[in-house]
């Protein structure tokens, strides 16, 4: 025990007291020689142990400080214990310590598989519930509030409530949905698309036509058979060069043609800003796309000189040359509407017709209980079939067999039980006690973590008849939803959000500096890092390879922005990134990743990349900055620091800053060979904000872990030493999003377990997704008391 209060004198020294019991029981006297040395070298550590009250981890029970030794664990596992300028042992003794700390806490942590609230349906989730429900497409943007993120996701349960102006806008949308599934909009609507200020204009865009440029494509539904007004309007003023045509077409088939010469802008529908022609489209979600044919690549004499830069601002030169704009597009209709007769959406639902009046009930008792069995994800009763046979009859009374049908689709989809995720607590059960969940339930948080959407016939079948569990039939449904393409998912959903993708819509760097920025680089960015993620899950890929993968998937345009020669065309293929290109490796070379960590709209941020690396690499998010912290350009004085890692240095002087600055920037200015834009730049220095002489980067910097490395590649290649730890963030990543809540200090014993027998796998994807789904959090719950205790809710 002196030894015990000898090593507590150290505000680190807490860290590895089981460890040292450990060694002491295993009476090896060069253990804890080791233990009493590392211990005693990790003080003043304050900073990454959370300033925690050391005296409380004396007690001998462990299921108190749970938490704080989750904390500590994950420190030294992203290596940063002990602190910066420490001295630290060697690799091998440091993984040694690490493990017996961990296997400690394993050994003496309960097991709890925590519970989750009621679960409403997020927009995503509501969107593909209805694809796969009734094989329509719709943008549940324009239908639905906004979600809440939580945890880095929008899909967990506490923040999904259903409260009154959600339920309103639900049913409100479950009556436009089965009107556009089923039968049709009688009164006109308008839909107006506005493409980003930035959309290409020059360039073929992905999803268009050879020998086309610029324009837009937008998803839209027709609501009915009928005549539809599309107008299209120009965004730019000048002189056009004749010959100018403007293509429209509706799933990549022509439809009209314009020729389009001198036409101004703002005029009004009467004026010759507009272009408009009305013609017939069937029902149905369908592609509308506008394009310029590619009748001349003449350039721009802007000022700006921008690589293809797709706005081409020439107004301030009247006269020149500039390409048409679309400013627009607005649809409207339908005019002379007419019931549909067959539709994708009419075939799904339609499982029989009434050949008499007297069969109409029956009928209608077939569709509806197949729609709402699927609806609900369970077997449907005499109970559920009442509500719906109403609406169907009130419908019917007013109008045909076909509107009677609508009218209870419609109240299939405003239900509760289609809306909500709800899972039945046994009754015989005190709060607090832990029990499986049932096959159903199961098999909706299979699917709604694979393919964000219902289960399939499939699916509900095994587990309607009590056999998903059964040895091997489990793993089988898991590997045949990865196989299967609305896994995608997890690329769209999932991947998006952990890596930030959905900020690319508000990234917009200075046009002045980066003249190459525009929406179909942003979109490259992102479809980049979705096949780069989707190829880890279809081809059963290490999570490892997203450290250091050596391919990528590029088109013409993110080509020629990375200097990589002979890739043509628009659409994206798989190229190997050679040693000339070793610093496009992984997700540090993505240009998604560089541009979302961008700042002030000019430079490149090394402290929001270095953060960014710490919360999606290592698990290790830094501390919230102190208030009143100035800006970085407050600190310059009247001296002009010739490069911004000049004024880094300066900020780091103030020691309030440099605690957390001495772990992020090291790993952000080894990346500072990448351009806010994702460019790679050999030199520094923004004539506006430095003093304008081009200077060599320099990226050779100390990390948070004593190594130092110069350049992306030898950052990479150190994380990649944390590559265990990085597998053990991925599996919270997926488990969080599978489970629908945050996981917390005792779902890590869980993990590391998942984690481990994955190992023997190289960490392969699917058997990480297996580990999660085998799981005891996933597969069971704990009872929740009536009064919603604070840890059952967590």
């Amino acid at each position: 025990m002196h030894l015990v209060r000898k090593l507590f004198l150290s505000s680190a020294a807490f860290i590895l007291l089981p460890v040292l019991a450990y060694a002491q029981s295993l009476e090896d006297s060069d253990g804890k020689q080791l233990v009493e040395e590392y211990c005693l070298s990790c003080h003043n550590d304050e900073d990454y142990a959370g300033s925690l009250d050391l005296s409380l981890l004396l007690a001998d029970d462990i299921a108190p400080h749970q938490d704080t030794w989750e904390k500590v664990i994950r420190k030294l596992r992203a290596g940063m214990m002990p602190p910066p300028g420490e001295s630290r042992p060697d690799e091998s003794d440091y993984l040694e310590l690490t493990q017996g700390l961990e296997n400690w806490v394993d050994a003496h942590s309960p097991r709890y598989p925590g519970s989750v609230t009621l679960h409403r349906l997020n927009r995503t989730e509501y969107a593909n519930a209805i694809r796969d429900l009734l094989e329509l497409e719709i943008d549940p943007t324009l239908l639905l509030p906004s979600d809440t993120l939580a945890r880095g996701f929008d899909n967990l349960a506490g923040s999904l409530s259903l409260s009154s102006t959600q339920l309103e806008a639900y049913s409100t949308a479950a009556t436009k949905i089965a009107s556009m599934a089923l039968g049709y909009l009688r009164s006109p609507t308008e839909a107006t698309f506005i493409p980003p200020g930035d959309t290409s204009q020059s360039q073929q865009l992905e999803g268009m036509p050879f020998g086309t440029r610029g324009g837009m494509v937008v998803k839209h539904t027709f609501p009915a058979d009928g005549d539809y007004k599309i107008i299209i309007k120009n965004h730019r003023v000048g002189t056009f060069m004749s010959g100018e045509q403007l293509e429209i077409s509706i799933d990549g088939e022509r439809v009209h043609l314009f020729d389009y010469t001198n036409l101004g802008r703002g005029r009004g529908e009467a004026g010759e800003g507009d272009l408009s022609v009305t013609i017939p489209v069937k029902s149905g979600s369908q592609a509308v796309g506008v394009t310029f044919i590619a009748t001349n690549y003449r350039p721009s004499f802007s000022t700006i000189k921008q690589y293809d830069r797709k706005s081409l601002e020439n107004e301030m030169l009247p006269g020149l040359y500039n390409y048409p704009e679309i400013g627009f597009l607005r649809i409207q209709g339908p005019f002379n509407p007419s019931q549909p007769i067959d539709s994708p959406s009419i075939r799904k639902v339609y499982t029989c017709r009434p050949g008499n009046q007297e069969q109409e009930v029956s009928c209608a008792r077939q569709i509806l209980s197949t729609l709402a069995g699927k609806a609900y994800r369970r077997p449907i009763n005499e109970q559920d079939m009442v509500p719906l046979l109403a609406f169907f009859e009130e419908g019917r009374s007013n109008g045909s067999f076909e509107e009677g049908i609508e009218l209870a689709l419609a109240r299939v989809l405003a239900s509760p039980n289609f809306l909500l995720r709800v899972e039945q607590e046994p009754e015989a059960l005190e709060p607090g006690e832990s029990y499986s969940i049932s096959e159903l339930e199961l098999a909706s948080r299979l699917s709604f973590f694979l393919w964000s959407s219902i289960p399939d016939d499939e699916l509900i079948g095994l587990a309607t008849s009590n056999r998903l569990r059964e040895p091997g039939v489990l793993d089988q449904q898991v590997k045949r939803m990865l196989a299967d393409p609305r896994s995608v998912s997890l690329v769209n959903n999932f991947a998006t959000q952990w890596f930030y993708l959905r900020n690319l819509d508000i990234t917009y760097p200075d046009g002045i500096y980066y003249p190459d920025w525009d929406d179909e680089l942003r979109q490259s960015f992102r479809r980049e890092l979705e096949l780069f993620f989707d190829s880890i899950i279809r081809e059963d890929r290490s999570i490892v390879d997203l450290l250091d993968a050596d391919y990528t998937f590029i088109n013409e345009r993110l080509a020629v922005h990375y200097g990589i020669p002979n890739i043509y065309g628009a659409h994206f293929r798989r190229v190997a990134l050679g040693p000339e290109l070793d610093y496009r490796r992984g997700l540090l070379g993505k240009g998604s990743f560089l541009a979302v960590t961008f700042t002030q709209n000019f430079r490149s941020s090394p402290v929001k990349r270095g953060v960014w690396v710490l919360e999606n690499i290592l698990g290790t998010p830094p501390p919230e900055p102190p208030a009143n912290v100035p800006a970085l350009e407050e600190t310059e004085g009247e001296n002009v620091i010739s490069t911004l890692r000049d004024q880094m240095e300066l900020h780091r002087q103030d020691p309030v800053c440099a605690s957390c600055h001495r772990i992020m920037d090291g790993i952000g200015f080894a990346l500072e060979v990448f351009d806010a834009d994702g460019k790679f730049r050999p030199v520094n220095g923004h004539p506006r904000k430095w003093s304008g002489v081009a200077m060599p980067v320099n990226t050779s910097v100390e990390l948070w872990d004593g190594n130092r490395v110069d350049g992306p590649v030898e950052l990479r290649n150190n994380l990649v030493k944390y590559s265990p730890q990085f597998v053990r963030f991925a599996v919270e990543k997926l488990m969080t999003f599978g489970l629908g809540r945050g996981v917390e200090y005792y779902d890590m014993p869980v993990i590391r377990e998942i984690v481990n027998a994955s190992a023997e796998e190289d960490y392969r994807f699917s058997s990480l997704v297996l580990g999660i789904v085998n799981s005891a959090p996933f597969q069971s719950r704990v009872k929740q008391n009536s009064e919603n205790d604070t840890l059952a809710n967590r």
